[in-house]
């Protein structure tokens, strides 16, 4: 069993990318299709305060439903957006990866390699001078 958790949307092009990073270091991770499996109210608030960015942040400002239901009116409250995206997982943002390192919603995906144990030995690819 892996202790890497990504939150994957297989429609998703930046998912299926970070999914691919995650494979390419050696590690299949445990893999939650959150449109079919979503987390629950506890999970979802757990996720993003392991994140630590806002819960605006973690919303898909993309998806017409964003711009339907007026989320990006101030009136809506951290709960109430919380509900939002309960209620419609695919409000949810991802991918949402999950390591012993650290959480990290992956956009764009090669901030995944930030949390990847193996990442953390010898020099990062990613660095740039």
């Amino acid at each position: 069993m892996s202790n890497i958790t990504i939150y994957h949307n297989t429609g998703c092009g930046t998912s299926r990318n970070t999914l691919e990073i995650i494979r390419n270091s050696g590690i299949e991770p445990q893999i939650i299709e959150y449109l079919k499996t979503p987390p629950s109210r506890a999970e979802l608030v757990t996720l993003i305060a392991a994140i630590g960015k806002p819960v605006r942040d973690v919303l898909r400002r993309k998806e017409s439903l964003y711009e339907k239901l007026d989320l990006d009116n101030p009136k809506w409250s951290d709960d109430e957006l919380i509900d939002f995206m309960i209620a419609n997982p695919i409000l949810i943002n991802r991918p949402i990866v999950v390591t012993p390192l650290g959480t990290r919603l992956c956009r764009p995906s090669e901030s995944v390699q930030d949390i990847l144990p193996q990442s953390k030995q010898g020099v990062s690819k990613s660095s740039k001078i």
